[in-house]
């Protein structure tokens, strides 16, 4: 299983059916909520939600799990650190951990069960973002899966003319750098001809679009609004009962 595989939701499942923004705005209700405070219980109970919440989301567990191993290893390296340096202990540790996991599973689950197209069209008709702003972005994120198998492309050519050697991790390290910037090259030139094609196809000539897709709110997607609202506060109301809550901020 390759570390940058693909995210597809099922269009079928709970989750995925729901409106793009309304999934943005539960998945910012979530992260602003664990954003201030810092206790084990309230990111705990959050972290429960948003598990149940994974069912429902029409994705492939084993590959999300393997997409999610960045976000593990990091907030346990924060969490360590924390708990090292800090002024709480290993207690403050696991709740800055469990925070920032929480946190990364909501912003992961808002945009991984979203259909770019379906995004575009949100942004354009709900919130009146500039259609060619919009159109620029979503071809822009169209590309994201290539980078995966340039960068492979890059290495097997690399490797190919001896430049790298790719034997060890010291050896990939090195290596980096060079990679990088040639897939910034390949990047850039590509976004160029992209560019081009577009406003030869008169992408950029009109400032009204019509849209293929109208989509209108429902009752299902102000439930899901809800839903992330009521978990953070019934998180935030037994962490405060137990006496654990504490903000980020001082009062």
């Amino acid at each position: 299983m390759r570390l940058l595989a693909p995210l597809s939701a099922d269009p079928r499942a709970p989750l995925a059916r729901a409106h793009p923004l309304a999934k943005i705005a539960a998945g910012l209700i979530v992260m602003i909520g664990l954003f201030v405070t810092v206790d084990v219980t309230t990111s705990g109970i959050v972290i429960v939600a948003l598990l149940v919440a994974v069912s429902l989301s029409g994705l492939e567990p084993r590959t999300l799990a393997v997409r999610a191993v960045p976000l593990l290893v990091s907030a346990a390296g924060i969490g360590l650190f924390n708990a090292i340096a800090g002024t709480h202990g290993i207690a403050g540790g696991v709740a800055v951990g469990l925070r920032l996991l929480g946190i990364s599973m909501a912003s992961v689950l808002a945009v991984a069960t979203i259909e770019p197209t379906d995004l575009a069209d949100a942004l354009v008709e709900h919130l009146h973002a500039s259609p060619r702003f919009v159109v620029g972005a979503l071809a822009a994120f169209r590309l994201f899966p290539l980078f995966s198998r340039e960068w492979d492309t890059l290495g097997l050519a690399r490797r190919a003319r001896g430049i790298e050697a790719d034997r060890g991790v010291a050896s990939r390290l090195a290596a980096f750098p060079g990679r990088a910037l040639g897939l910034l090259v390949a990047a850039i030139r590509r976004a160029t001809r992209l560019a081009v094609a577009m406003e030869a196809r008169g992408f950029g000539s009109r400032e009204c679009r019509t849209l293929a897709r109208p989509r209108a709110f429902t009752r299902r997607d102000g439930v899901l609004v809800a839903a992330a609202f009521v978990v953070v506060v019934v998180a935030t109301g037994v962490s405060v009962a137990a006496g654990s809550w504490r903000p980020l901020i001082a009062l």
